[in-house]
């Protein structure tokens, strides 16, 4: 038999998924990426600047950037509070 390491991290993700505590978990975080994703395409499409949210949330143009990166490093991702908040400030609601 030959070593497949696709197959094999496809059986430990469904083995993890399995339990519903780990798949609610998979799945909050997933929206909070997807969410951050879409509050940073909003933002460039409404001609702002990571430095006009951070004015008006009270923070500074890292924290913005962090937050819009927080897909590339899961010890960044933005919290749903904070991602709310960017939200707001970019005058962004989302289609349901």
């Amino acid at each position: 038999m030959t070593y497949n390491p696709v197959r094999r991290i496809n059986e430990l993700r469904d083995e993890v998924l399995a339990d519903p505590e780990a798949l609610a978990v998979y799945e909050a975080t997933k929206l909070q990426i997807e969410l951050a994703i879409k509050l940073k395409g909003a933002r460039v499409k409404k001609n702002m600047t990571q430095e006009d949210v951070a004015t008006l949330l009270h923070t500074k143009k890292p924290a913005i950037s962090r937050l819009e990166k927080g897909h590339e490093n899961i010890k960044s991702l933005p919290s749903l509070l904070t991602l709310v908040k960017f939200a707001s400030a970019i005058g962004y609601i989302p289609k349901t």
